[in-house]
């Protein structure tokens, strides 16, 4: 019976981490497969631990618990994958949680297609109510792709996937550190152009938890101006991608006021895509706007 390693990088959020792994414990396999769990704690404190710990004493699931202290993603990626076993890697972040049938689904897709990996969908989730603007406004939402549409490595990412244990054994380094954001866009990059394969399932569902400290205007254009000085990595951003956002900062910025009058999840929206233009031309000049390896405030 082929086997699953759910791969989990964990960062400060224990509450969060609790109620993945409970929810973890339930998956479907209909008898078709095994599954086991890592969680990489980027925290060298190892705030996760006692949660992971607590977890393995009454769970019928195996997990694995490992740390670096190194605060990269990227590297918190690739302890994963090294610690990993059997035939596949699904990957789950550590604020989403997951349908049921989540892994029953990527499972059964990837083995119809016959492809190196399924990415499924990311629904955000809100456990209190957001303002009025947050509600209206496509913040934390990701476009639904028809379920075996090819994957474009601009929408790739690493939230909820499902992976070819033989991908990752191909020898090149996998999650770049130089990245601290954006480095599961670059991996599937290179994959893609390495001849592999991924699709995408509509049905395979898992939840993104967008806490109160995420509807912060702050934490929106921080993670913005990250976003923006890590996508100047990308072989992507050449010239023209240069040129783009050199016209779009003063468009978006002219647009704001009208922008606000129109309402304020517009005035947002439009904000957050100046950072994202600014933040790569900033990184383009040799300046680095957020200088933390995570935003999390």
């Amino acid at each position: 019976m082929e086997h699953i390693n759910v791969c989990i990088c964990a960062y400060k959020r224990p509450q969060l981490l609790k109620r993945l792994l409970e929810e973890l414990e339930d998956q479907d396999t209909c008898g078709v497969f095994t599954y086991s769990i890592v969680v990489v704690d980027n925290d060298r404190l190892e705030s996760g631990k006692a949660v992971v710990a607590d977890f393995a004493v009454q769970s019928r699931v195996r997990v694995r618990y490992c740390v670096e202290p190194r605060q990269s993603i990227a590297l918190a990626r690739n302890m994963a994958v090294q610690n990993a076993e059997g035939d596949y890697v699904a990957w789950i972040d550590d604020d989403e949680f997951p349908a049921k049938n989540w892994l029953l689904t990527l499972f059964k897709d990837r083995e119809r297609y016959q492809v190196d990996g399924v990415l499924g969908v990311v629904k955000r989730h809100f456990d209190e109510t957001p303002p009025e603007w947050i509600k209206k406004s496509h913040f934390y939402e990701r476009r639904i792709n028809p379920t075996g549409t090819n994957v474009d490595w601009l929408e790739a990412r690493t939230g909820n996937v499902l992976v070819r244990r033989e991908v990752f054994r191909n020898g090149d380094q996998l999650f770049r550190p130089e990245f601290r954001a954006g480095e599961d866009q670059d991996f599937f990059r290179r994959m893609i152009e390495k001849g592999h394969t991924f699709i995408w399932s509509a049905d395979a569902v898992v939840y993104e938890v967008v806490p109160p400290a995420r509807w912060k205007r702050k934490h929106m254009l921080k993670k913005a101006l990250l976003r923006g000085a890590t996508a100047q990595l990308q072989p992507s951003c050449g010239v023209l991608s240069i040129a783009k956002s050199l016209i779009a900062v003063p468009i978006y910025a002219a647009a704001l006021p009208i922008a606000l009058v129109l309402g304020h999840h517009w005035f947002m929206t439009l904000l957050v895509k100046l950072c994202d233009h600014l933040g790569k031309l900033l990184a383009v000049v040799g300046i680095n706007p957020i200088t933390d390896q995570y935003v999390t405030e």
